[in-house]
């Protein structure tokens, strides 16, 4: 089901986003306001509000693409790993499940001064060639098994 109000459910449908990959279940896509240039965020393409409410029948499919969008990162960004976080509820600014998976490196500041949130913006068509360079990298490591 989706939901006409919800923005995620707007992204979905093809509204404003860099999409990264896109199944029949999960949609991924970067995040306008990224921490860390790459955050991707990935959601189910049913309107779930909360990691509270979703199906077990959506577990394996979600979980698997937030697994392939953090083994892109190295490949695609040289990062060292990543950081994969869901709020529910507290701090969910978009009711509708979302997995946050941010590139990370060595020193990268993310948690300085303990847990500090400080979005970045892409320039004019970063997020564009970094959305494409992830899709590859993705799609790759599908195929590979």
């Amino acid at each position: 089901m989706v939901r006409a109000q919800c923005a995620f459910c707007g992204v979905i449908a093809g509204a404003g986003a860099q999409h990264v990959l896109d199944e029949p279940e999960v949609v991924a896509f970067l995040d306008h306001a990224p921490l860390i240039k790459g955050h991707v965020l990935v959601v189910p393409r049913e309107h779930i509000e909360t990691f509270d409410d979703l199906p077990p029948r959506l577990i394996v499919p979600l979980f698997s693409a937030v697994q392939r969008v953090s083994r892109a990162f190295p490949r695609v960004l040289g990062a060292d790993g990543s950081y994969t976080a869901i709020n529910t509820r507290v701090s969910q600014s978009v009711p509708h499940l979302h997995v946050h998976v941010v590139p990370r490196r060595k020193g990268d500041g993310l948690f300085r001064g303990g847990m500090v949130w400080i979005r970045r913006r892409y320039a004019d068509d970063e997020a564009a060639q970094l959305a494409a360079r992830l899709r590859e990298a993705i799609a790759a490591s599908r195929a590979a098994g």
